[in-house]
């Protein structure tokens, strides 16, 4: 039996972190019985990451920030992902807790902005260090970016072939830190590559190179070559790892974006640099939850909902 995911509140209302527990009844495929899976609820909910994932202290995001119809920013509005399913359990990150701190927090915030793929050594060591994992502790992870940027960056001084080689030990590394994640007691849901190809950054690139080898095309097979190497590596357990095809859902969503509630697929909606873009410094016409990217890079809160929808998906159905 397959089971429908909650749905995810998005776009320019205020974010309700409420807990969801929802009972999931399996029917047994052999001997005429039944058996019951108890859902999996986190106990706490840790970020590691990148730009995708990361809120800064003040609890702005480097995407598109939410304000109130007063105008004053609220970090609750236009949600990261790790936040909307933090919110599944009731939980929030200390960095947009806008009521009484608990006693004991149960979110903690350990991706950065321009972290890679290397740093998630250094953010798991620190949640060691505060604590360690607990056995319904969920780990949300989101890198390689920065990786697939920085490699691009060397062409063509460096080959597409020495690229995408590298690309390809980088997604393997990133097997390798959800791989410790498990083996330290955590579940993990981990996002792919959004198709970096399909950013307006690439789009750019591509226009000021207009001879020689495509360069979306090549952004696109840095990111396929990374993934791949996550899927293989990764251990493919649901018991324990939950994968979202970040780059399945951009794809298809450049081919029919009004089928994910999407209006632009391809330009940046923020007229500012981020993290100081908001709502109330979009294009023209532009709005948030209607847009695939904030800037050139990275994803506006359009694009932040389609991770959550898939990302919601894995927590509620994968028997953690």
């Amino acid at each position: 039996m397959m089971f429908k995911s909650k749905a995810v509140h998005r776009g320019r209302h205020a974010f309700a972190a409420t807990a969801a527990a929802v009972a999931l009844a399996v029917l047994a495929a052999c001997g005429g019985g039944t058996s019951q899976y108890e859902p999996f609820i986190a106990d706490r909910v840790i970020a590691f990451g990148d730009d995708t994932s990361a809120l800064r202290s003040d609890g702005r995001r480097f995407g598109t920030n939410g304000l109130t119809d007063a105008g004053v920013f609220d970090c609750n509005r236009e949600p990261l992902w790790v936040q909307q399913v933090a919110g599944l359990y009731g939980v929030v990150f200390a960095e947009c807790n806008t009521a009484t701190p608990p006693a004991t927090p149960r979110a903690f915030m350990r991706a950065a902005v321009g972290a890679k793929v290397a740093d998630l050594q250094t953010q798991v060591d620190a949640q060691i260090a505060a604590g360690g994992f607990g056995r319904n502790d969920l780990a949300l992870l989101a890198a390689g970016a920065n990786d697939i940027f920085e490699l691009y960056a060397q062409y063509p001084a460096q080959s597409r072939e020495a690229l995408l080689a590298e690309a390809r030990v980088r997604g393997e590394r990133m097997a390798q830190a959800v791989n410790r994640l498990v083996g330290l007691g955590a579940r993990v849901v981990v996002a792919n590559l959004a198709d970096l190809g399909m950013s307006p950054y690439a789009r750019a690139e591509a226009a000021a190179n207009p001879t020689g080898i495509s360069r979306t095309r090549l952004l696109t097979d840095l990111g396929i070559v990374f993934n791949e190497q996550l899927g293989i590596k990764v251990l493919l357990d649901g018991r324990f790892v939950g994968l979202v095809q970040m780059d399945l859902r951009t794809q298809q969503a450049a081919r029919s974006p009004g089928s994910f509630g999407l209006s632009d697929v391809s330009t940046a909606v923020c007229t500012v640099a981020l993290p100081d873009c908001t709502t109330a410094t979009l294009v023209t016409g532009g709005v948030a939850g209607a847009w695939l990217w904030a800037d050139d890079k990275r994803l506006a809160s359009g694009g932040q909902a389609q991770l959550t929808q898939l990302a919601v998906e894995r927590a509620q159905r994968n028997p953690f």
